[in-house]
């Protein structure tokens, strides 16, 4: 297993009457995650601690000589999927409660990220900062076809409008992942109520600074507040130390 040091750390943001988000850490499994809450009046924080509650359960199976964390992760979305479909069924005003997701996990000197809405994961190496993930959004789909600028998707009014998320259908698809790790890598997954806040150099400007990956994400929280805190907002951080061979 590759060493690593996993910190994460959630906030309400300054507009929100409750936060949704969720958030799992866990260095003995080697995998974090981010889960953003969607549905409003539906609950969409329920949807984000049953998606963290199915990745702990999934992961807790894990054995140190498995191989198996592209299946892990793809079970973890499977399996939360089918849960949270299945107390909307039995909860009639929970019906629309869903949760973008960011699922990283490890093995020796490789990662696998499983990702499902508009959350995202970076990953800084040798200080290039690289978004990993696309957002599976309206505003991203009319980005790609050239049908809106890049300042214009910034304040778009269906900005919000997610198109894939985990708990809304059945058999979503789901993007997978993979690469190599390299020591000195930092990642980065997001709900976006960050980067709603603040832009990418910012972000790049706070994981490449010389401090501890504690005190990065505490600055990233500060910063999206600082800029109007407008949602949730949680930040997980995972530093490759040593991958072994």
């Amino acid at each position: 297993m590759a060493g690593f040091f996993l910190f994460g750390k959630t906030d309400k943001g300054l507009r929100r009457k409750k936060n949704e988000d969720t958030f799992l850490v866990n260095e003995e499994k080697g995998f974090c995650l981010v889960a953003d809450g969607i549905g409003g009046a539906a609950e969409g924080d329920i949807a984000s601690q049953i998606f963290a509650r199915t990745a702990q359960e999934v992961f807790s199976r894990k054995q140190d000589t498995d191989n198996m964390e592209s299946e892990l992760v793809q079970k973890t979305f499977q399996i939360a999927n089918d849960s949270i479909l299945r107390y909307a069924e039995n909860n009639s005003a929970r019906k629309g409660m869903g949760c973008t997701a960011e699922l990283l996990a490890f093995s020796s000197n490789r990662f696998v990220l499983g990702h499902m809405g508009d959350s995202r994961a970076y990953r800084l190496r040798r200080g290039k900062l690289k978004q990993l993930t696309t957002d599976h959004s309206l505003v991203q789909e009319q980005l790609d076809q050239g049908m809106i600028t890049k300042a214009e998707a910034t304040h778009h009014s269906f900005k919000n409008v997610i198109l894939r998320a985990v708990g809304i259908k059945k058999n979503p698809s789901l993007d997978i992942l993979r690469g190599n790790i390299i020591s000195g890598d930092l990642f980065l997954l997001c709900s976006d109520g960050l980067t709603d806040m603040i832009e990418d150099s910012l972000i790049k400007k706070h994981m490449d600074s010389r401090t501890g990956i504690e005190e990065k994400v505490e600055n990233l929280i500060h910063e999206a507040n600082a800029n109007g805190g407008k949602d949730n907002i949680s930040v997980v951080m995972a530093e490759i130390l040593s991958p072994s061979i």
